[in-house]
């Protein structure tokens, strides 16, 4: 099953691509400068800039990504300065030359090229990328170019495939000694010449970065200009009335008004045809080998080296059976013709007893023309008993298959191995673990992908609308390349048998499990989030209209730069964070602080933007999740994703239903029993500080937690001095935020600003924290020095998670890993827990009470539906067996609560 048919891929970035900038660096790289092909026309620019685009493509596999050249013309800055750019030398006519065929070669591989006129590449970049950033994507723009540095945020980072570097913040501050939000104050100071844009003479990056470091900002530097001295004084304050020019051509215009839309940024199939015909006249060899010879599948077969058949003759199907029956393993695959498990209809089936031929059989291909193929009912049935028993079947993200197969009558439970998981376990963030990837990582085998023979966006086929023969390939290539894995893999694995032993004793028997919570779904009150949906849509006036009277106007309340004006400019509070560009920050926490402060416009803003979320994302897209045929959700659960071990959940994301204020409370009391059926809701309580406990084997931990007594308040007590009783609402919280913390890696500085307190008197805090604690500060320091020598920390049953930062000699990226080897070892320690947790009581019911469903598992917390009559007997063997899912020097507490919706019973 390849990752084009599962839910479990991870959001890839999207890249914007400074075309601009690449195009004149590479007609410069002295290795392609003199790049001709035989008939003389120059070739080098072209090559250097689409073989990094051709780079950019392979390592990040993005699914949004767009080229952006400069139009021709004059811009706004021309119009501000007349003399912008004004001596700068027209383009070599070499250069020329390349242009038009670089960006009809650059559609032809499928990426999206922009130019517009009237508007700089790095305006329409700047804009694509807050724009990007405000809906939650990470960002990657690709540029040689500094100016762009000033875009770097949380969300968005520059990279240079001309040296292989990454600028992030912290990397800003050490390439220019400037942070990213003063970088327009340096180059506006420095000047620019190949723009002429002018600066203060005799000033250069030494002097700029010095005077940013000490007044923060130009126009700091300004006020405080007859503090400067000497010629530089001179210089600086001669220059006092062109610096805002210079600032304002070096900003970046991150609002441009662009008919773009970030959905019009995906990437396209490749144009063969352009491609062959252009790469064989500028002679670019090695890529039009790659093509293969036009309309032919050999060259592809060549590619991953194997032999592959499509079966429509019930005797060559039957001999691949007896061969099927006769391998030790044997790889299996299914093509369908939906994401949807529930409702994939079967167009296919591949499969490979040795890694040299493969085939497949096609089974409802309804393409006009499409050949007579074999009934699907009985080549099921000659396949069922090889799905059903033996543990021989290797697949590729099998859960899927298994899904998809239990709606035609099979249990598929002969998966012995999964290549997904097999990869997942030996190392969770090396690479993305579906099969192209994996394939090229572990094989070097470049397969085709599901978009070379469907087609991309709303022009994409259904499999069954492929021809034959390149569905052929295809799938078979799928149950080949699965077999070669399993084959590079397995060993690895079994060469270190504790990885060997997560593998086999808590992933592999977990597939079946989640295929079975799957197929079971939550019931949904479609009618009751129908109510609170319009619930949500009447408050959500209300708060509008209470807002428009606090400000004195109407206004957007979903616009940051609205609010900007309101609150900061109208209203003049106070100014807590800025953005990267300067402007005051209405991020969720800086309108909470504000709200703390007393200021009821940013608590209506809050509220406004929890309904909005709430009905947006749940209350709305829900009873669209409801499946037409049981009448329940059917959500996915991802293992391979999380690094720690974690699963999630997508079509709905069970993980972040909201569960700390009234509304999201009320859309959990939406996921119900069914009639004569009760919700059961059982969580581990404190697991991760318990695991700490563990793993530090603390002394006043362990015996705090031995007395059942509070823990927060235990912790409080300790740190404070004082006794039990006697700790306050004050001390309680202060314990609560350190106790959790401190297992996230949170500094003093993160503890003051949570607790709203001094950092002196946070780490006054800490380090009482770590006197009554003291083996928890071992344990920190020893798991840190661990994970500098070995790159990796473990959790107690043997999971590693790899920590390739650790060393960095970036010191935000090491000082990350350093939290995130704390942290590790709790969090995939407590995943680890609860999934031995849903496999021993998977079991148990499947063998004492089928008729109770294991129905959801978000977070620390397991969910089941049981019939009323019975509850109180399940309840009891639930609780049992999760407190008995790890042996710790502790016991783990669950909570159990009974209801009719998942709220009451939580």
């Amino acid at each position: 099953m390849r990752d084009h048919m599962s839910k479990s891929s991870r959001q890839a970035p999207l890249i914007l691509v400074d075309g601009s900038s690449y195009l004149y660096r590479a007609f410069y790289v002295p290795q392609l400068r003199d790049l001709k092909n035989a008939k003389g026309e120059p070739t080098g620019a072209i090559y250097g800039v689409l073989n990094m685009l051709r780079k950019l493509r392979d390592e990040y596999q993005p699914e949004y990504m767009a080229v952006v050249f400069d139009a021709k013309g004059k811009t706004f800055r021309h119009q501000l300065y007349p003399a912008y750019k004004a001596n700068r030398p027209p383009m070599p006519e070499d250069l020329a030359q390349q242009i038009q065929a670089l960006h009809t070669l650059v559609e032809a591989l499928g990426f999206p090229l922009l130019s517009v006129p009237g508007v700089e590449a790095d305006d329409v970049i700047g804009t694509l990328a807050v724009l990007a950033a405000e809906q939650g994507r990470q960002v990657l723009i690709s540029t040689g170019d500094k100016d762009l540095a000033q875009l770097v945020t949380e969300s968005i980072t520059l990279i240079n495939t001309m040296n292989n570097t990454v600028l992030d913040g912290s990397a800003v501050v050490e390439k220019f000694g400037v942070a990213a939000d003063q970088i327009v104050d340096y180059l506006a100071l420095m000047g620019d010449s190949s723009d002429n844009i002018p600066g203060v003479e005799k000033v250069g990056p030494k002097t700029a970065v010095k005077w940013l470091q000490k007044y923060g900002s130009l126009d700091s530097l300004l006020e405080h200009q007859d503090e400067i001295g000497g010629k530089v004084g001179e210089n600086l304050r001669a220059a006092v009335q062109q610096l805002p020019i210079s600032k304002q051509l070096a900003t970046i215009n991150r609002r441009v008004d662009l008919d773009i839309h970030l959905d019009q940024l995906q990437l396209n199939t490749a144009d063969e045809s352009v491609l062959r015909d252009w790469f064989s006249r500028l002679e670019f060899k090695t890529w039009l080998a790659e093509l293969g010879d036009a309309g032919s599948d050999q060259g592809a077969a060549e590619r991953t080296d194997f032999e592959y058949e499509v079966i429509l003759s019930q005797a060559r199907f039957d001999e691949w059976v007896k061969k099927l029956a006769s391998a030790t393993v044997f790889a299996f695959d299914t093509e369908t013709n939906s994401l949807d498990y529930m409702q994939a209809e079967l167009g296919g089936v591949s499969f490979a007893a040795d890694t040299g031929k493969a085939a497949y059989v096609p089974l409802a291909h309804t393409y006009e023309g499409a050949p007579k193929q074999l009934d699907r009912d009985t080549v099921l049935a000659k396949l069922k008993p090889l799905l059903e028993s033996g543990k021989r079947i290797v697949a590729q993200h099998g859960k899927y298959d298994r899904n998809v197969l239990q709606s035609y009558g099979i249990q598929m439970d002969a998966i012995a191995h999964d290549t997904m998981l097999q990869s997942y376990v030996l190392d969770s963030t090396a690479t993305r673990h579906d099969m192209d990837s994996l394939a090229k990582k572990y094989l070097d085998i470049d397969t085709v992908h599901f978009e070379d023979i469907a087609g991309k966006g709303v022009k994409q086929v259904t499999f069954d609308q492929i021809d034959i023969e390149t569905a052929g390939h295809y799938a078979a290539e799928d149950a080949s390349v699965t077999l070669r894995l399993h084959e590079s893999l397995w060993p690895k694995l079994q060469a270190q048998s504790i990885l060997q032993s997560v593998y086999e004793d808590i992933e592999m028997p977990l597939v079946n499990v989640l295929s079975r919570m799957e197929r079971n779904g939550v019931l949904v009150d479609a009618e009751q989030l129908d109510t609170l949906s319009t619930g949500f849509a009447e408050q959500m006036l209300q708060v509008q209209e209470q807002a428009f009277k606090e400000a004195g106007q109407e206004f957007n309340l979903g616009s940051p730069k609205q609010i900007q004006e309101i609150l900061f400019e109208q209203q003049g509070l106070p100014v807590l964070r800025k953005t990267p560009k300067g402007q005051p920050s209405t991020a969720e926490d800086v309108m909470q602080d504000l709200a703390n402060m007393g200021h009821s416009l940013p608590q209506q803003i809050l509220q406004y933007r929890t309904l909005s979320k709430l009905k947006s994302t749940y209350t709305d897209k829900l009873p669209q999740l409801i499946d037409s045929t049981t009448g329940r959700v059917h959500t996915s659960y991802h293992q391979a994703v999380a690094a720690t071990g974690r699963l999630s959940s997508t079509d709905p994301n069970l993980q972040n239903i909201p569960i700390r204020h009234a509304e999201g409370r009320q859309i959990r009391q939406a996921f119900v029993a069914a009639p004569g059926n009760q919700l059961i809701a059982a969580d581990y309580s404190q697991i991760e500080l318990r695991i700490m406990a563990h793993l530090s084997e603390d002394k006043g931990l362990l015996d705090a937690f031995a007395e059942g007594i509070d823990i927060h308040r235990a912790t409080a007590a300790e740190v404070f001095g004082v006794a039990t009783a006697a700790v306050d609402d004050g001390q309680r919280r202060a314990a609560k935020a350190i106790n959790f913390g401190l297992i996230y890696g949170m500094s003093a500085f993160g503890l003051a600003k949570q607790l709203g307190i001094g950092r002196q008197q946070a780490q006054q805090y800490v380090d009482l924290y770590f006197e009554r604690y003291p083996d928890v500060k071992c344990y920190m320091d020893v798991t840190r020095e661990q994970a500098h020598e070995q790159g990796y920390v473990e959790t107690v049953f043997g999971r590693r998670l790899y920590l390739p930062e650790i060393n960095s000699r970036n010191g935000q990226r090491r000082q990350y890993a350093e939290r995130t080897a704390i942290n590790a070892p709790m969090q995939g320690t407590a995943a680890d827990i609860i999934k031995r947790a849903m496999i021993r009581i998977d079991h148990w019911l499947q063998a004492e009470y089928p008729q109770v469903l294991q129905i959801m598992q978000v977070h620390d917390e397991l969910v089941f539906e049981a019939p009323t009559d019975i509850v109180s007997e399940v309840t009891e063997g639930i609780e049992r067996r999760m407190s008995e899912a790890a042996q710790l020097r502790l016991k783990l507490e669950v909570q159990v609560g009974v209801g009719s919706n998942w709220d009451q019973a939580h």
